[in-house]
């Protein structure tokens, strides 16, 4: 579904990322741990085009994202992603959070768009809250109406940068608890975090980072029962003690 070929980039001198390659198999759910700043945010920005790379190609089924002539807009609706910080527009309704690009990138008319959207809020525990908006909803809620929106545009790969970070401690469940249904689902899912409980439950596939660069890539079990690296050694040592 996904593969990164020898991926670098720069900003100005400083090298962000390190001849990073991995491949992602449909349905399969990798998780990027790593200390913070080891790149892992930057690695998964640029698989949707939220960035540039400069060495390196980065391949969405078969197709280089680079390539002249890749729509952005259109990539986008086959790779959703969920951010830190949720993203969601303040002056919308949480149902129109869910069809405005519906309609304006899909083209699905309105009664199609919040048809669609409140099957997703249901989905998500949230159908009773459509009509309020994100500063309304606790940080868990605008969560996951973040999730349900780029679910909305029925992407067949999912991105997740660190998306229980900014939450307090008991509103992280609810949000893992969305993460891992849809992992067991079957979505081909990408995400950045240093929940350790939830890449060793639901990961197919660890990448741990450090100083840009990938250092090992294995099983979740082999990677928590048996690292290769002293680094990542060192690392779960600190993370899960």
């Amino acid at each position: 579904m996904i593969e990164l070929k020898d991926v670098s980039k720069w900003y100005g001198k400083f090298q962000a990322l390190r001849n990073c390659s991995v491949t992602v198999a449909s349905g399969e759910v990798v998780v990027f741990c790593g200390p913070s700043g080891s790149g892992k945010s930057t690695l998964v920005k640029l698989i949707n085009g939220l960035e540039d790379f400069e060495q390196g190609d980065i391949l969405f089924k078969g197709r280089s994202i680079q390539a002249g002539g890749t729509n952005l807009s259109e990539l986008r609706t086959k790779i959703g992603m969920v951010f830190q910080h949720f993203e969601l527009f303040p002056h919308l309704s949480v149902l129109r959070n869910l069809t405005i690009a519906q309609e304006k990138v899909l083209r699905r008319n309105g009664a199609q768009a919040r048809k669609k959207a409140m099957e997703l809020l249901e989905r998500v525990g949230l159908e009773a809250h459509a009509h309020k908006y994100p500063s309304q909803l606790s940080g868990g809620q605008q969560q996951r109406v973040a999730i349900a929106r780029s679910l909305s545009m029925d992407p067949e790969v999912m991105l997740f940068d660190e998306p229980t970070s900014a939450l307090d401690p008991e509103m992280i469940n609810e949000v893992l608890a969305v993460m891992v249904e849809l992992a067991q689902e079957g979505m081909t899912m990408l995400c950045v975090t240093h929940e350790m409980g939830f890449a060793r439950k639901v990961a197919d596939k660890i990448v741990f980072m450090d100083g840009g660069a990938i250092v090992e890539t294995g099983g979740a079990d082999h990677f928590f029962d048996n690292p290769q690296s002293d680094r990542a050694r060192d690392f779960l040592q600190k993370v899960l003690h």
